[in-house]
Order: C-alpha cells, then structure tokens, then sequence
C-alpha cells in the first residue's frame, strides 16, 4: 500500500481505540538527524561498546565513555522533535495515548511536549547524567567543563560516586520501575503503535508480543522488515513522520 492509504488505515484504527501505547525505536530519532546507533556505519559498527563493568573498573574506560558523549554533543543539540515526535505528542494530549514507551536515549520525546511522567525510557537519557550510588542528577554542559579542563568527570559532590550519563549501557540491569511501568501499560492497550524499531534488542522488544497475547491489535511502523511482522495487524514499511503525521493530522 502506499503512504497516504496506511496513513488512512492507521487512522481508522486509532479512531477506534480506547488505550494506545505507541512504542518507540531509533527510526523515529534518524528521522531528526540522529544516527542509528546499531544501523550500518552507526557507532557501533565501528566501535566496540563500553561494558557497565568496564565504566565501573576502569579510570580509562570512563575517560574513553565520556569522550564518546561529548563528541556525539553537535548531533544531540542539533536534533530537534519532527513530524513523527509531534503527532505522538498529539495523541497524548488528546488522551488517545496513554504512554510512550521508547529505546531511545534523546529526550526528543518530552522536547516535542509528552509529559515527562507519560514517557518511559528503557533504555535511558542521555540529555543529562546521574550518580551511580545516590543519584544526584548532573547537566552535561558542566560535565563537559570539567573534562576539558581536568580531563575526567568528577566523581558526585555529594555522595564520591561514579557519575554517568543517565543510559543503561551494556551489562547494566534494565530499570526495574520503567520496565514495570511499561509492562502494566503494555497489558492495558487495546493499541499497540510500534514506531522505528527493529524490535530485535531484548527484553525490551518483548511489549509487543505481550500487547498481542493480552487481545491488543499491533501496529508496526518501520521501513525494514521486523521478525514480529507476521504477528502485526497492519505493517507499514513507509517514514514515521510522513504516515503518522498524515494518520493523527499533523504537518
């Protein structure tokens, strides 16, 4: 089908829905000029990812994980929310949507206006960093300074921990109140909005499935194939920003 007829199906769709969960992947994010980080020629590809023990062991390994950070500081601010981001931020104002669980780490969704308190990041923030052991939240920008000056990060003010960027990096456990949080709006959707994820990067990718046992119809919004495509109600292999801002209404 092409764009504008998927729009109109997804529309129907959300017409008819009492709770839409959207669910959101780094597609929605390349979108605004944010790289896939796991896509071809992505950071990844090219570099190995820090393990959380390594960042926890070693001096070097913290100094190597920060510098990765700064450097990727240009794109972040540079990203700001597009068509995509804006319609889902229409469908939680319109209380269609009750939550927007997401993958990414950009903040481009609480930018483009969602609550903060409706949006829940399994896999973290990067727009600021935290303490390991209190918490104590730390903006990037002074985080910087200190690098460039001293070379390091300083440990926390108030407590000498590890300070990190707010990410659930490799080998790190999953936020156990997110993934809860994400299960029981999981469970509560009779629309499931897959929108920009490969759905391949476990246990995250497991909502949809979940959404689907529990009696929810599946939207999946992505322009490869997914290996939960034969399980969804509808499939569009189109851009994010042009079928949702065509289905909910928004340039």
């Amino acid at each position: 089908m092409d764009a504008a007829r998927d729009a109109a199906t997804l529309r129907q769709m959300l017409d008819s829905a009492r709770r839409v969960v959207v669910f959101t992947g780094a597609g929605i994010s390349t979108e605004s000029g944010i790289p896939d980080f796991r896509g071809p020629g992505g950071t990844w590809a090219r570099v190995q990812p820090i393990m959380f023990q390594d960042f926890v062991s070693s001096a070097e390994a913290r100094r190597e994980a920060w510098r990765r950070r700064f450097d990727s500081e240009p794109v972040m601010r540079a990203a700001q929310p597009n068509r995509g981001h804006r319609a889902v931020a229409l469908l939680v104002r319109q209380g269609k949507a009750s939550a927007v669980i997401t993958q990414n780490i950009d903040g481009l969704h609480q930018a483009s206006g969602v609550p903060e308190a409706q949006v829940i990041e399994l896999h973290g923030n990067s727009t600021y960093a935290h303490c390991l052991d209190c918490g104590k939240r730390y903006e990037i920008g002074a985080l910087r300074a200190a690098f460039e000056r001293d070379g390091e990060v300083p440990g926390c003010v108030a407590c000498g921990g590890l300070v990190k960027t707010a990410t659930i990096s490799f080998g790190q456990a999953m936020p156990e109140n997110a993934m809860e949080r994400a299960r029981r709006e999981t469970l509560a959707a009779d629309l499931f909005v897959v929108l920009g994820s490969s759905l391949v990067v476990y246990p995250a990718a497991g909502f949809p499935e979940v959404a689907k046992r529990n009696g929810a119809r599946l939207v999946i919004v992505n322009r490869q194939e997914t290996p939960l495509d034969d399980l969804a109600d509808l499939v569009v292999h189109h851009g994010i920003g042009e079928v949702m801002g065509g289905a909910v209404g928004v340039n």
